[in-house]
């Protein structure tokens, strides 16, 4: 049994007041710059899980189930070679969910001619004008240090390829941190592109990005077209301002490009959150994301909510559904296949495109068979 304790904070975490309730916490922002990022910031209060040797993962929440995941498993668990670079506020590499997902750069491993570990020499050893880029890179910083001193991004990689609560656990993460919540005063615009060309240029399949704001910027739409020519999939928050995305873009998701996903949130009735943006005309679909469990930062689990949850949801479905067909090279196509498999409900008529919600079985289902190895090998991976 785990010990649990229920923690709200708002401090160190991008919100401008104090959260008295845990109702309130995605109702809050904070503007930076003229670029609103932190939108994804919300600060909540999350259930923290102290995680003994003897201890088991606690029954995960509606979320994951409501996917259909144990039985999209018996599809396919992912492939190695399918990456998903997270854009956020890094990601914690030692958490014994995720270490066996951590995306490693074969540019920096091994030793170099003097005999020196290249991931740790100080040499930019494959030349891509990062030095010791190992994992990814932190470009709040300026170096490689990944660790996530916020818990948002250790977060949403639990869900896209965590061992025991992510859609996709054989997928892995590239780790590109662009908050660092001691550096508030970096231009976290500057950094989300250079995050994305970075991602664009490491072969990520998949970029996953949760912020945003209502300012466009030319150089960020221009990164993601880059992105689009390399047949990657951007998938993007819808945003958690309560608002019509129709009337009121939010970006990166409205751009309007063809390699663009954007989600929303709904709760267990189906229902688009609150706190989270809509748009009939510029939501692609809806996915989980209130109360959500997943990893957090000291090998700990907690819930929070919002479109960034479920948008990385919709990263491990379109993860998991290039693991099952590889050939599946155009983005939109991806896209619409997500949105055809999803289930259409009566309380997102009007809220998305199409008024569906992602079901991951019904994506792998669309083609072909359960695999015999992915049945057998899925029995460990079925929440313990």
């Amino acid at each position: 049994m785990l010990a649990a304790t229920l923690q709200c904070s708002s401090a160190k975490h991008g919100c401008d007041r104090g959260v008295s309730r845990a109702q309130d916490a995605p109702l809050f922002f904070k503007k930076t710059g003229g670029f609103r990022m932190a939108l994804h910031w919300q600060v909540l209060c999350l259930l923290f899980f102290s995680a003994g040797a003897s201890a088991s993962l606690p029954p995960p929440d509606w979320g994951q189930r409501q996917l259909g995941l144990p039985a999209a498993w018996q599809w396919h668990l992912g492939r190695e070679d399918i990456v998903v670079a997270v854009i956020d506020t890094g990601m914690d590499s030692q958490h014994a969910d995720l270490r066996d997902n951590l995306w490693t750069n074969p540019g920096e491993t091994g030793l170099d001619a003097q005999g020196r570990d290249k991931s740790t020499n100080g040499i930019d050893d494959d030349g891509n004008g990062f030095v010791d880029d190992v994992h990814g890179w932190n470009f709040a910083a300026g170096n490689a240090d990944i660790r996530d001193r916020h818990g948002h991004g250790t977060h949403v990689a639990g869900l896209i390829a965590g061992q025991r609560l992510g859609v996709a656990p054989k997928v892995k993460i590239m780790v590109l941190k662009y908050y660092d919540a001691k550096l508030s005063d970096r231009d976290h615009l500057r950094n989300t592109v250079a995050a994305i060309r970075y991602a664009v240029r490491m072969n990520a399949r998949i970029i996953n990005y949760s912020g945003g704001g209502l300012q466009a910027s030319s150089r960020e739409e221009e990164a993601i077209r880059e992105a689009a020519a390399r047949n990657i999939l951007f998938v993007a928050a819808a945003g958690n301002e309560r608002s019509n995305s129709d009337i009121l873009p939010f970006y990166p998701a409205d751009y309007g490009l063809p390699n663009i996903l954007s989600v929303t949130a709904i709760d267990s009735r189906q229902r688009v959150l609150a706190s989270s943006n809509y748009g009939s005309r510029s939501v692609d679909l809806a996915a989980p994301g209130e109360n959500i469990l997943s990893t957090l930062p000291g090998g700990a689990y907690g819930v929070m909510t919002g479109t960034s949850q479920a948008t990385a949801f919709a990263s491990g479905a379109a993860a998991l559904l290039l693991s099952q067909e590889p050939e599946l090279r155009n983005p939109a196509e991806v896209i619409r296949r997500l949105v055809r498999s999803g289930e259409a409900e009566k309380a997102l008529k009007g809220k998305t495109k199409h008024g569906v919600r992602l079901n991951v079985h019904r994506a792998l289902a669309q083609k072909g068979q359960p695999s015999s190895t992915a049945s057998l090998e899925a029995a460990r991976f079925l929440f313990k």
